[in-house]
C-alpha cells in the first residue's frame, strides 16, 4: 500500500536513527574507505614512480577526492542511501518526505562530510546530531535528508494488539466483503508496527487507512473513536468471524476423527412426536442413551453466513 511503502520501496514513518547507531555505521564506512584509499594510493605510487613531484601531488589529491569524497557519494547514490556501514546497522538515508535520495542529496552530504567529518574528526557532526531533534548532521540539514532505522527487531510487534474493550463487538454489522486483501495487509502491518513509528506519521497513516476502510465498508468511522482503535476493532471483528466460521464447519462434521457430534449421522428422529435419541455404534437405538436435541438453526446464523461467504468469495459475508 502507498500509505506504508512508497513506489521506490522506502518504508515511511520509521524512527530517526540516533547518534550511537550512526557513529557505528560511520566508523565502518570510514574503515572501508581508508582501506580502499591506502590500497589505491600504493598502487598509484608504484605506477607513477617515474613522475615528478608535482604530478605525484596532483595524483594524490585526485585520489583523495575520488576515493574519500566521490566514493561515498557514488555508493549512496547507487544504493539509494545504503552504504556498507548503514546496511550493517540497519540504517538508510531518505529524503524528508520519505523518498529515496538522488545524486544531488548524496553530493551535498558528501561535500559537507568533508568539513564536519574528515576535517574536524566528526566533532561538528556529533554536536549537530545531538542538538537536532531528529539526529541530523549539517549535511542532512542542507541536503534535506534524514537517516532512519530501516531494520527493527523481528521479535517485536508480531501480534495484532486487541481493541479497547468498549469497541469489542461494536462493528458486528459491517459489510467486510468489499475490503481487499491488500488493505487488510496494510492495516495489519500498521497495527503490528505502530509503536515503532513516529507519532505524527503514525497518526496520519492511521487516519488514511481508517478513511479507506470506511469507504470500503460504506460506514463512516464512529465519531470520537481514534483511528488506530477503529482499525483494531474492525480487525478484531474479522478475526471473530473467522473463528465462528471455523467452529461452524467443525460442528457440521460430527464424526471427524472418531468424535461424536450432532448431525444427521448421529441422531435419529422416529416420527413427528417421538424423542430424538442417540445412535449406538452398531446402528441400533440405545434405550439408555440420553436424548440429544438438535440445535436449531436461526435465520442468518452461521450457515447463512457460510453460504454468503461462498457467494462473495472473499471469506466475509455481508451482514444479515
Amino acid at each position: 500500500m502507498s500509505e506504508l511503502v512508497t513506489g521506490d520501496a522506502v518504508v515511511l514513518g520509521l524512527r530517526p536513527a540516533r547518534l550511537p547507531s550512526r557513529a557505528l555505521a560511520l566508523a565502518i564506512d570510514l574503515v572501508v574507505v581508508w582501506i580502499v584509499f591506502i590500497l589505491v594510493s600504493i598502487g598509484l605510487a608504484v605506477a607513477t614512480v617515474t613522475l615528478d613531484e608535482a604530478a605525484s601531488a596532483a595524483i594524490a589529491v585526485a585520489t583523495f577526492l575520488l576515493v574519500l569524497v566521490g566514493g561515498p557519494i557514488a555508493v549512496e547514490t547507487l544504493s539509494h542511501g545504503r552504504s556498507l556501514g548503514k546496511l550493517a546497522c540497519g540504517l538508510r538515508v531518505v529524503r524528508d518526505d520519505g523518498g529515496p535520495i538522488r545524486f544531488r542529496h548524496a553530493l551535498v552530504r558528501g561535500a559537507m562530510g568533508v568539513v564536519e567529518i574528515l576535517m574536524t574528526l566528526g566533532v561538528f557532526a556529533c554536536i549537530a546530531s545531538l542538538v537536532s531533534a531528529r539526529g541530523r548532521r549539517l549535511g542532512d540539514v542542507f541536503a534535506g535528508t534524514l537517516v532512519v532505522r530501516e531494520r527493527v527487531s523481528a521479535g517485536r510487534g508480531i501480534a495484532v494488539p486487541p481493541p479497547p474493550p468498549w469497541l469489542v463487538g461494536r462493528f458486528a454489522g459491517l459489510d467486510l466483503s468489499a475490503v481487499p486483501d491488500e488493505l487488510w495487509l496494510a492495516i495489519r502491518q500498521y497495527l503490528t508496527r505502530m509503536q515503532q513509528l513516529d507519532a505524527q506519521v503514525g497518526l496520519s497513516m492511521a487516519e488514511r487507512l481508517a478513511g479507506e476502510l470506511a469507504v470500503r465498508t460504506g460506514v463512516p468511522v464512529p465519531p470520537g473513536v481514534p483511528a488506530a482503535a477503529y482499525l483494531a476493532g474492525v480487525v478484531n471483528e474479522r478475526q471473530a468471524r473467522d473463528a465462528r466460521r471455523v467452529f461452524a464447519a467443525a460442528q457440521a462434521d460430527p464424526l471427524r476423527q472418531g468424535g461424536v457430534g450432532v448431525g444427521p449421522a448421529s441422531v435419529g428422529v422416529v416420527g413427528p412426536a417421538r424423542a430424538v435419541s442417540s445412535v449406538a455404534p452398531d446402528n441400533t437405538v440405545s434405550p439408555v442413551a440420553p436424548a440429544v436435541p438438535a440445535a436449531p438453526v436461526e435465520p442468518g446464523g452461521f450457515e447463512a453466513e457460510e453460504s454468503g461467504d461462498r457467494k462473495s468469495g472473499t471469506g466475509f459475508a455481508p451482514p444479515v
